[in-house]
């Protein structure tokens, strides 16, 4: 017999020794915590986050370029062509914040350490800033773009 596994006379059943449970145990640990990586998950996160802000801006951009063709004969053109340009500068200056935190060194300096949460905290409420203003954007809606009035050259205001 092997010097890992217990015989018992009773029943001939071999039974593992508690090192080797033990070593099991701890093999299994180490697996699960290989699967569940903090740095991997985070930097998972960070890229999506980075695709949907990417997303977000350019659906501000598609929409600030359908708002000013249209022109003026929009019922919300000015709110619109305001609330879209807020949002974009908003995000862009939240982009610019993560780029400037990414250059602090956190670790070694407490300093740089409070100056980094307070422009993580401030990307964060810009952020915010530009989720409301696309919030109340999207109320006012994109379509149609023109009242019934100018859509049928001020005619008839029945919809065909």
């Amino acid at each position: 017999m092997s010097d890992d596994v217990e015989e018992t006379s009773e029943d001939n059943v071999e039974h593992p020794k508690i090192s080797e449970i033990a070593a099991r145990d701890q093999n299994a640990t180490s697996d699960i915590m290989k699967g569940l990586d903090a740095n991997r998950y985070a930097t998972k996160k960070t890229v999506a986050q980075g695709m949907l802000d990417i997303a977000l801006l350019t659906s501000n951009a598609s929409q600030l370029k359908y708002v000013l063709q249209v022109g003026p004969k929009h019922e919300f053109y000015t709110l619109l062509v305001v609330l879209i340009s807020i949002s974009i500068v908003l995000q862009a200056s939240a982009g610019i914040l993560a780029i400037l935190t990414s250059f602090l060194d956190v670790d070694h300096n407490t300093k740089q350490k409070k100056i980094a949460d307070w422009l993580y905290h401030s990307s964060v409420g810009m952020m915010t800033g530009a989720v409301f203003c696309d919030v109340i954007k999207m109320n006012f809606g994109l379509d149609p773009a023109l009242s019934f009035q100018d859509y049928y050259g001020n005619k008839t205001n029945k919809i065909a």
